[in-house]
């Protein structure tokens, strides 16, 4: 397996993809080739962004690159394109036409940020607000003024960060010598977030806590490249258009939780949202949001604890139906993305857009 769970297959895919891509740009039928499919479908394109970064691959970093989402400018233009093309659309909207019986309009698009990255409030918002856009930010309550990096997020800084020679990590099958290059620790990196992903909830933290115990990598030092937004960050963002949605209290996989804790996750987050930020919140993502993140039991604590739509992390579109409304599927945004391939990717999703992966973020 390569890059987040990733087959060869998947690989060599992502490499085509592009290349047709461009080639289909240059003919200029991408548009025609959109309206085309609009005919025929009715579903609703909701984007799934994590972060936007001034580059999208930083030098140095030593965090998940893979959750950069796109650079600032590639953002921007994404965004403009979003704008030019389709039909902008808020989850409260969507909720409305779900509740109403009423077809969502043509062309419909929405943005969802996840997790709660303070880069989402320092970069991504003031590009929203500048385009006149509106985009839902997916928040664990937890970490939301914490100041800490989510548990994922510092496995991967301790494997690219610590100073053993040797990483035995039997929970997860890996005996090795640590390359001293990034790159190689990356790549060990994303195996490991693979691996980790199949444990129960409490088994993931407490590998988690014994790695930052043997290397001296405390998780509550904290670091100023992976910081999540603060409670007036999201007060500023809300009164500036933005909708914010739950993603759960400590960014745990919901199914791999005992159920009352589960419940607890679901139906906790939404009371602190609310409590907080003043306002009713609608709308949750499931964390990390593979198939094996979510089943019945989770769409069922969703549906009674009040929320009225629910995204998971699976690639595709949906059309917005009573069937849909609580596993809704995302077009996810990584940054390798290009224009090309973005432009591709909004005009004809089945071809263009990422396949879905048994583990996500």
């Amino acid at each position: 397996m390569t890059r987040s769970g990733w087959s060869s297959a998947d690989v060599a895919a992502s490499g085509r993809r592009p290349r047709l891509a461009r080639l289909c740009r240059r003919s200029g039928l991408l548009p025609l080739a959109g309206r085309l499919r609009g005919l025929f479908r009715e579903d609703v394109r909701i984007l799934a962004y994590h972060r936007v970064l001034d580059s999208a691959d930083p030098e140095g970093f030593s965090f998940d690159v893979d959750l950069i989402s796109a650079s600032a400018d590639a953002f921007r233009e994404q965004m403009k394109l979003a704008k030019r093309r389709f039909q902008p659309m808020r989850f409260d909207e969507l909720a409305d036409c779900l509740d109403r019986g009423r077809r969502p309009p043509p062309r419909a698009l929405l943005v969802s940020f996840d997790d709660g990255y303070d880069d989402n409030h320092r970069i991504a918002f003031p590009i929203l607000s500048e385009l006149g856009l509106s985009a839902m930010f997916f928040v664990c309550t937890d970490h939301i003024g914490s100041g800490m990096p989510y548990a994922y997020d510092w496995l991967v800084h301790m494997l690219c960060s610590t100073g053993v020679e040797r990483l035995e990590v039997p929970e997860l099958g890996l005996h090795m010598p640590l390359p001293q290059d990034l790159a190689g620790r990356r790549a060990i990196a994303r195996t490991a977030l693979d691996r980790i992903k199949t444990l129960d909830a409490v088994a993931q933290e407490a590998l988690i806590a014994r790695l930052e115990r043997e290397w001296q990598l405390p998780r509550t030092q904290g670091h100023p490249l992976c910081r999540p937004m603060s409670w007036a960050d999201l007060r500023e963002m809300q009164r500036g258009g933005m909708e914010i949605g739950s993603h759960g209290i400590g960014h745990r996989m919901l199914a791999k939780l005992p159920p009352a804790e589960m419940r607890r996750e679901v139906a906790g987050s939404r009371e602190a949202l609310e409590r907080e930020l003043g306002e009713r919140v609608d709308v949750i993502s499931y964390p990390v949001g593979g198939p094996d993140a979510y089943d019945e039991d989770v769409m069922r604590a969703t549906r009674q604890a009040g929320y009225r739509l629910a995204c998971s992390y699976r690639a595709g579109t949906d059309a917005a139906t009573s069937a849909t409304r609580y596993d809704m599927r995302r077009l996810p945004i990584e940054r390798q993305m290009d224009a090309s391939w973005f432009e591709a990717m909004m005009a004809l999703p089945e071809a263009f857009s990422y396949r879905s992966r048994h583990r996500n973020r």
